[in-house]
């Protein structure tokens, strides 16, 4: 799956659709992208296999749109959307997303611990210790939970995260996958 460099103000052309479903085809002569594909293509350096195994997991799941195990094309053409080209909002929906395990339209404090900890350990390269993930918990919740009933809805995570450039920083789970797309797309060209 070659380069793809869109910029957020330059249009999406037949032409580009055509070439990415070329490279997806021959990436993926089945016709979908599997989980051990995917990694190659949106895999994290880290120094924690396992949270870089979960966080992956966590990533393709969100894009398989359908459950079925797979991403076929045009689930694949919206992840290189979302992280390529995608806006600020549409980016924090798909956190949400992925920080929301049991799908309920809620977080809570287990649901943002499970992630906190991954990330401490992708991001920092060092474990999580209880203190670190306890106040980082502590304090999204104490910054978005307006209503304090424990929980915290798309709409309290989106506000939060617009308003506190430290809150934006723990809730979008953006850990350069642009850069990472591209490094992989690089080596494939």
């Amino acid at each position: 799956m070659g380069q793809v460099q869109a910029t957020t103000d330059r249009e999406v052309t037949l032409q580009n659709i055509q070439e990415l479903y070329r490279k997806f085809t021959d990436e993926c002569p089945s016709g979908n992208l599997h989980l051990h594909e995917f990694k190659k293509i949106f895999g994290v350096s880290s120094k924690s296999p396992e949270e870089e195994v979960a966080f992956i997991e966590l990533v393709f799941k969100s894009f398989d749109t359908n459950k079925d195990g797979k991403l076929d094309f045009m689930e694949y053409v919206a992840a290189v959307n979302l992280v390529l080209r995608g806006k600020l909002i549409d980016k924090l929906k798909w956190s949400f997303k992925i920080y929301d395990n049991d799908g309920n339209g809620c977080l809570t404090n287990q649901e943002v611990r499970r992630i906190v900890k991954i990330i401490t350990k992708i991001k920092w390269h060092k474990d999580s210790n209880v203190e670190t993930v306890d106040y980082i918990c502590d304090r999204i919740f104490e910054l978005t939970d307006k209503n304090k009933d424990s929980q915290i809805s798309l709409e309290e995570f989106i506000e939060g995260a617009e308003k506190d450039p430290w809150l934006m920083e723990q809730l979008r789970l953006d850990l350069a996958p642009k850069s990472w797309f591209i490094k992989n797309q690089e080596k494939k060209t």
